[in-house]
């Protein structure tokens, strides 16, 4: 008799990070019976392309009968560049958090105040970039974003209502996602939220997220 498909999990983190700062996701992730893997990559000086192609590579390296991916803020422009360049990837699903999938504001702000080299590779076509997200529906889609407003950081006042310090909810919205569940975190404070965590693994069991 065949055994269970190996499920496993790649997690893409966002900008400046590292990986890291996903550990308690992961590990909670992983308690819930999941394979969990971190794709690590140079935030500023690759461009979002690059990286994509490097997230191929990466996953074509694992032995992953299904594969899921859980993208954090521009990881999720990272996984969504990847499958637009047509790329193979075992079956699974996919979760996005807090990823400004259609460009971030803020980023955009700090390009016109002339700050741009903050972001550096990962601005142009990419976070200030506006884009339009496609999404073939081929494998289910969950997007995961927060409205707890200013966090920790630089505040933005001009980011629309309802966002999460970083990104508004109206930046993260892709024609043909899934299901999208908004939760009252902030961009950072939501990799270590108990109730994000939860929903990531409704998410990746079930394919819906848990609505009250």
């Amino acid at each position: 008799m065949a055994g269970s498909p190996k499920k496993t999990v790649v997690f893409v983190h966002g900008l400046y990070m590292t990986g890291l700062e996903l550990g308690l996701l992961r590990l909670r992730v992983s308690q819930a019976g999941f394979d969990t893997q971190q794709f690590r990559y140079h935030t500023v000086l690759e461009p979002v392309h690059a990286n994509a192609r490097r997230l191929a590579d990466y996953i074509a390296g694992l032995d992953a009968t299904m594969l899921h991916l859980v993208g954090h803020s521009l990881g999720g422009l990272v996984i969504l560049r990847m499958f637009e360049l047509g790329v193979k990837v075992p079956p699974g699903r996919v979760v996005l958090m807090g990823a400004p999938v259609r460009g971030s504001i803020a980023a955009r702000s700090i390009t016109q105040k002339n700050w741009g080299w903050l972001l550096g590779q990962s601005g142009p076509d990419g976070l200030a970039d506006e884009h339009e997200p496609v999404w073939n529906g081929e494998r289910e889609l969950g997007v995961l974003v927060g409205t707890a407003g200013p966090g920790i950081g630089l505040p933005h006042p001009e980011l629309p209502q309802p966002h999460d310090g970083l990104v508004a909810v109206e930046e993260t919205h892709i024609p043909g996602a899934t299901d999208q569940v908004e939760l009252d975190v902030h961009h950072t404070g939501m990799l270590f939220s108990v109730e994000v965590a939860e929903q990531v693994i409704a998410f990746l069991q079930n394919g819906r997220f848990q609505h009250s």
